[in-house]
């Protein structure tokens, strides 16, 4: 019987007394073992011909070069799975985090801290399950000539026929591993004044929920908030579900739940897209991008069998393309399309007769 190969993680921090103790969480997971440590961006990038990580482990406050700087490097002269390890969720520290998912980095984690943490095994065993996640990961440096068009399943309906009636009230958005990045440019393609609420569920670690959303408000032309419950959604703004909490909406206003997790998932964007089936039906669209998994996919069925509008992520764009090829599978996509075609494709919903509310 073959043994499986041990992940190899290159550990990028400059403070010794955390890398001990990323190199003993590390070492604890049978699946993993740490193949280098670097002090700084600059020498993790001298090592990596020559160690060949599966993952990089990095640090985003580094002397000398930051970790975003760190992540365009490797991104571009060795792509690789690298998962940002943040001691700080706030100010400075979360804008490099979150521009280090934009620039290609896949995950952000919280640093354990100390092993008398109180919570430092939870902390750790994520460290390492995304660490092993995120090194399955194919990274490649995608270049488009053309996009490539756009894939409409064969049983889907013609795109909004011309005399249709139907306007539509609500955009819903979700997305996991890779979705920073495609929200952001979803988003930055629609404008000021967009005339729907847009929701939003990422999947991301609690603590960093609030700096994703008010850092998602500065890279975006809409203005962006956490979900209340009880708020009426308004046109032209985006509402970002809670930490490790579901967001569902209803016609009069949001609902927020801390039901069980959905696909192991809280947020679940199955949650979103079934609550929008039920409340909306024809009036919504739903927008399914890359993750890992399958959340969202039986959701955005539920809204195409109500009459709504559905699109998946092409697998062509798509950082992974589980939950979107998943909604594909199911016959749950109107269409499929890359995502720069995406936010180009709700405008032109929007134009066609009916429109927006």
């Amino acid at each position: 019987m073959s043994v499986q190969r041990k992940v190899r993680v290159l550990v990028v921090e400059d403070s010794p007394v955390v890398q001990e103790l990323l190199v003993h969480t590390i070492s604890q997971d049978p699946r993993l073992e740490v193949a280098a440590v670097a002090p700084t961006a600059e020498a993790a990038l001298r090592l990596m011909a020559k160690v060949k990580p599966d993952v990089v482990s990095l640090d985003i406050r580094l002397p000398g070069m930051n970790g975003l700087e760190a992540t365009k490097r490797l991104m571009r002269e060795h792509p690789v799975p690298i998962v940002v390890v943040a001691a700080d969720v706030h100010g400075g520290d979360m804008n490099i985090s979150m521009n280090a998912l934009r620039a290609g980095a896949l995950s952000v984690v919280e640093k354990p801290g100390s092993l008398s943490r109180a919570d430092y095994a939870a902390v750790a065993r994520h460290l390492c399950n995304q660490l092993f996640a995120m090194s399955q990961v194919k990274v490649i440096r995608q270049r488009f000539a053309a996009d490539p068009p756009a894939l409409q399943r064969a049983d889907a309906p013609p795109p909004l026929a011309a005399d249709t009636a139907r306007r539509f009230e609500v955009l819903a958005l979700v997305a996991s591993t890779g979705g920073p990045n495609a929200l952001v440019k979803v988003l930055n393609g629609l404008p000021a004044g967009f005339p729907l609420p847009v929701l939003v569920v990422q999947h991301i670690g609690a603590a960093f929920v609030g700096g994703f959303a008010a850092w998602l408000g500065t890279v975006c032309p809409l203005p962006v908030e956490l979900a209340e419950h009880g708020v009426q959604p308004q046109p032209g703004r985006v509402y970002v579900a809670p930490g490790d909490t579901h967001l569902e909406a209803g016609r009069a206003a949001l609902r927020l739940t801390r039901d069980a997790p959905v696909c192991g998932q809280r947020p679940s964007g199955d949650v979103l897209f079934h609550s929008l089936a039920a409340a909306f039906g024809p009036a919504a669209i739903g927008v399914l991008l890359t993750g890992m998994g399958e959340d969202g996919a039986r959701g955005l069925l539920a809204m195409r069998e109500a009459g709504a509008y559905t699109i998946a992520e092409h697998a062509s764009t798509a950082v992974i393309h589980g939950m979107p090829g998943e909604a594909v599978k199911l016959g749950a996509a109107t269409e499929e399309l890359p995502l720069p075609r995406v936010a180009p494709r709700l405008l032109d919903l929007l134009a066609s007769k009916g429109g927006g509310r």
